[in-house]
């Protein structure tokens, strides 16, 4: 949520963010519930003024033993109208609120305008792309053969997007996570959190997820709950309407969990195998910083995640995403993206964003600075990674010519000693 200050005193810089990130909402509305608030505000504090004024005055003369009725009858009168603003504040409060949900995040000043994705930029790339010296297979082919992954029977339980990992598979999936997880705690300390998978609305409405995505996200009707799209709702949640003191920050969280979306936008995109699903895992990065720090802080996020790339030695590349291309929360926004040979194209595993302070003002996230003024902090997360198209590009990247694969060698602690996966008998 942007200040409503900032709004009113840049609303030319407001209407031109609106527009550089391809979303709507009415300006004209908002500056307007603005004014009726404020007169509203106004004529209520004054009233409420008179009130205490007249009822000192009625105070006197009662302690005078005077005639203090006509001042009673004015009082009957006054609290009536005074019920009245109340209710007519609270109710453009209420719309005001809602509509200040449709406004995005003013992307940074670094951030290239553009329409959609073909117009993000590579700021840098890493990593040689391997020759191969036959045809390399897709993940499908590589997984079929392996016996890595059940689609067919994931589907059967659960529908399309739902995937089953067998084996080796899972395996190689565990390992991903533990290694993730150990190398983010033990090289980049981060502190390790587990929280829960299910969150109330005011959670996802926090984290700006709601209202604009909610036919992405499922719902659990009976109890107004959703299912997590990632760890970062529930994390950054964790200090919603509280006040830390300057010495709390900066605050490093990971988690690893599950993430559920509906994808209801999806339709035309590559879903092939485990590209696009409804279900997949994610260890998440997740800070809260002075907002001094933030720029700085996601360059050095970003960098994490790349090192994690970089320790599976997968070639990949950094992209600066445009205005339109980036989230509606986000105030600048890397994406990593991972080669994958078979398929012959780069995959996204990561995205490591700056939220500002937009995130902190929905969920009033704040902290007491050195100078005693209450502040509101800068939010940050990045994916550290994305396991489905991570573990695409392993098998592919990794694949031998008789259909195994090689295992990464910093997986294979985790995978048991396990340094070539192959079909088991």
């Amino acid at each position: 949520m942007l200040d409503l200050k900032l709004i009113r005193e840049n609303v030319d810089l407001v209407r031109q963010a609106i527009k550089n990130k391809n979303e709507k909402a009415d300006i004209d509305a908002i500056l307007e519930l603005d004014d009726k608030k404020r007169k509203a505000q106004f004529e209520f504090d004054n009233l409420k003024a008179e009130q205490n004024r007249v009822s000192k005055e009625i105070g006197t003369l009662k302690k005078e033993k005077k005639d203090a009725s006509s001042l009673l009858n004015e009082m009957q009168n006054m609290a009536a109208d005074i019920k009245d603003l109340s209710t007519n504040l609270s109710n453009i409060n209420t719309a005001l609120e809602i509509a200040m949900l449709t406004i995005p995040n003013i992307p940074h000043e670094s951030v290239i305008i553009g329409k959609s994705e073909d117009n993000n930029i590579i700021v840098r790339e890493w990593g040689k792309k391997r020759e191969f010296d036959f045809e390399p297979k897709e993940h499908t082919e590589l997984a079929e053969q392996n016996n890595l992954l059940d689609i067919i029977r994931g589907a059967k339980i659960s529908g399309s997007g739902f995937p089953v990992y067998n084996s080796q598979g899972a395996l190689l999936e565990r390992a991903l996570i533990n290694f993730m997880l150990d190398f983010h705690i033990k090289k980049h300390g981060y502190r390790e959190v587990m929280v829960p998978l299910i969150v109330n609305r005011e959670t996802m409405t926090g984290t700006g997820q709601l209202p604009k995505l909610e036919n992405d996200m499922y719902h659990i009707n009976e109890d107004d709950f959703f299912l997590i799209p990632t760890a970062e709702v529930p994390v950054t949640n964790l200090f919603s309407n509280e006040i830390m003191p300057y010495n709390k920050l900066p605050q490093k969280l990971v988690a690893y969990t599950p993430c559920f979306r509906r994808e209801a936008g999806s339709y035309g995109k590559d879903t092939k195998g485990l590209q696009r699903l409804h279900q997949f895992n994610k260890v998440e990065m997740v800070r809260f910083v002075h907002p001094d720090e933030s720029w700085e802080v996601l360059e050095e996020m970003c960098n994490d995640a790349e090192e994690i790339l970089q320790a599976l030695k997968l070639p990949y590349h950094v992209l600066s995403l445009c205005t339109g291309d980036m989230s509606f929360a986000s105030a600048k926004t890397y994406d990593l993206m991972v080669w994958a040979p078979g398929a012959q194209k780069y995959l996204e595993v990561s995205s490591v964003s700056n939220f500002t302070d937009f995130q902190a003002r929905r969920a009033s996230i704040r902290f007491r600075d050195t100078d005693g003024k209450v502040r509101f902090v800068h939010t940050l997360n990045g994916s550290g990674l994305a396991t489905p198209r991570t573990f695409i590009a392993i098998l592919e990247n990794y694949q031998n010519e008789d259909g195994t694969i090689t295992v990464p060698d910093v997986l294979v602690p985790y995978m048991h000693g396990l340094q070539v996966i192959s079909v088991e008998d």
